[in-house]
């Protein structure tokens, strides 16, 4: 008898831990799970996650923003469910997730920009990709020295952060890997690049563009006070305004933008829960919406559908 009652405990303790777990395990409409996500899209993620647990009230995103290398450092660790960033893992952080018997696939979401950003009352709004390798490359150090310039003084580039994506894909772009040679400011968050470049003339700011893209955000219209987004053309000799094009919908939907660049929901969920729900909504769902309205293009556009009803006008 007393071996009954004793297996019969345990059982009970099992049959209690197996509810728990089950219960506790997260699934596409409900649960908490930690996601990161480069500051660069904070407009845009907030968007996303606040969307989605309107939708599921029982749903919980704790969104960790950092500079995209730390990002992908939490999703590495295991500490972060997902991550939102410029590009897809290398080979040897593929391996790393191999190596904890994990798996990681990426999604491609949507089109997005770098802004280059200048203060209002500064005279040149223009640049071309070569003169922007110029500059990069430490051959370019004042404004001067830019074709139909109307200022001179030394030429600052401010950032976000070291490790950010924006400053990955501007080195990258231009193969650059000494900055010693450049005036680099990095300022810690986009919204203090805006500040920064607000307060000084003869910096250029480097910004992901759904900050100021958004035109029905309150945030949005006080951000993009006392700014200019600079046009950049890929010509080196362009002959018009037409060469040069901005960050905005209508130049990245073709890839006319120079600096237009892919942003990726990195997932290591191996199984269907809450990550994989918001994959899903944004794939397929509102979330293509969600994107156009914050100013980029979704890789999946939002369907539309359109009744069209035919009368007799005469």
């Amino acid at each position: 008898m007393k071996l009954v009652a004793i297996l019969m405990g345990f059982l009970t303790v099992v049959g209690l831990l197996g509810c728990t777990s089950s219960e506790s395990l997260d699934n596409p409409r409900q649960g908490t799970i930690t996601i990161a996500a480069d500051e660069s899209f904070v407009p845009l993620v907030n968007a996303l996650t606040r969307a989605y647990e309107g939708i599921y009230p029982d749903a919980h995103f704790n969104v960790m923003y950092k500079p995209e290398q730390e990002a992908i450092l939490e999703l590495l660790r295991d500490t972060a469910r997902l991550a939102f960033v410029t590009r897809e893992l290398n080979e040897k952080e593929k391996e790393i997730i191999q190596k904890q018997e994990g798996i990681q696939k990426a999604q491609f979401i949507a089109i997005d920009g770098i802004a280059l950003i200048v203060n209002k009352e500064a005279p040149d709004s223009l640049i071309t990709m070569q003169e922007l390798e110029g500059i990069f490359k430490g051959e370019i150090t004042d404004w001067s020295q830019l074709k139909n310039s109307r200022r001179s003084g030394a030429i600052t580039l401010v950032f976000d952060d070291a490790n950010s994506s924006n400053l990955r894909y501007m080195l990258d772009r231009f193969k650059v890997k000494d900055v010693t040679k450049l005036r680099l400011y990095t300022s810690g968050t986009n919204e203090k690049v805006i500040e920064h470049v607000r307060q000084n003339a003869s910096v250029i700011g480097f910004i992901g563009v759904n900050w100021i893209s958004d035109g029905n955000e309150v945030l949005t219209h006080v951000l993009s006070k006392g700014l200019r987004v600079m046009g950049v053309s890929a010509k080196p000799t362009p002959t018009s305004l037409e060469d040069y094009f901005q960050p905005f919908q209508r130049d990245l939907q073709y890839r006319q933008y120079p600096l237009s660049r892919n942003l990726y929901i990195i997932s290591r969920e191996g199984f269907s829960g809450l990550g994989g729900g918001l994959m899903t909504y944004i794939a397929r769902d509102v979330g293509g919406l969600i994107i156009q309205k914050s100013g980029l293009i979704p890789a999946i556009p939002y369907p539309r559908e359109v009744e069209v009803e035919t009368k007799q006008n005469f």
